[in-house]
């Protein structure tokens, strides 16, 4: 047997403290966190997800992705003012959205492209893009196995031919 006594517990004051304490603590980090969450929380929806349900998405800060729909790029003349119209991916439901942007496009947005834009659902259901708010990338820079299609490969004769002197 040991003489030293083992610690007394602490007293319910101090476990009451404590408590209060962490729950303070804890309800701070909680308040802190939905109150930057909700001011930045952007929702990444396809055209057909918000085409199906405008009322819930009207007015909120939206990122829809789809393609950029044949021959319907407008400019205004002399403007950098630009409306366009957004449908889905061919391998999504079918659905479509106008979107109006003013500013610089991106050198590979055009007809075909697939298309990132950040703004929000207006009223008449239309997309108005926030200044840089349109991502568009060329499906042919940027898949592997067409670059790879591209690409001949060289003939084993015709490497032989060029060493030789």
């Amino acid at each position: 047997m040991s003489d030293k006594a083992a610690p007394a517990p602490p007293s319910r004051a101090a476990a009451l403290k404590i408590v209060a304490t962490v729950l303070v603590i804890g309800g701070a980090l909680v308040v802190l966190l939905t109150a930057s969450m909700s001011k930045a929380a952007e929702y990444y929806k396809f055209v057909d997800e918000v085409m199906a349900n405008t009322d819930s998405f009207r007015g909120k800060k939206l990122q829809v992705h789809g393609v950029v729909a044949d021959g319907s790029i407008e400019q205004a003349k002399g403007t950098l003012m630009y409306r366009f119209k957004i449908q889905s991916r061919p391998d999504r439901p079918a659905a479509s959205i106008v979107a109006n942007y003013e500013g610089l496009v991106p050198d590979t947005f055009k007809s075909g492209a697939e298309v990132i834009v950040r703004g929000s659902l207006t009223a008449d259901n239309q997309i108005a893009v926030i200044p840089d708010g349109i991502m568009a990338k060329c499906p042919s820079k940027y898949n592997a196995d067409e670059q790879a299609a591209q690409k001949k490969p060289a003939q084993t004769g015709d490497v032989a031919q060029k060493l030789k002197l």
